[in-house]
């Protein structure tokens, strides 16, 4: 991950402590990033739910700092069986 995108992961882990968090420039300006999650806070959440909760905790950098985000929400088991193959 890119430093500049710290405050970011750090926002995040202040909601999700156990969180690991990925962050990435889609576009080159620094405000549309592509930002994946994986918390054990998703276990049995819905889709729209687990992104809920990220965009909760983004909220304030959502008006000002970040215009767009792509979000990819895991849980750790979801997350171990990706990174297996």
């Amino acid at each position: 991950m890119e430093r500049e995108f710290e405050f970011v992961e750090e926002i995040i882990k202040t909601g999700l402590p156990d969180a690991l968090v990925f962050v990435e420039d889609m576009t080159g300006t620094k405000d549309h990033l592509a930002i994946t999650v994986v918390s054990n806070a998703f276990e049995g959440k819905l889709l729209f739910q687990q992104h809920q909760i990220l965009m909760n905790l983004l909220k304030d950098e959502l008006k000002t700092r970040i215009h767009a985000v792509k979000l990819q929400t895991l849980t750790p088991s979801k997350y171990s069986q990706m990174t297996k193959d």
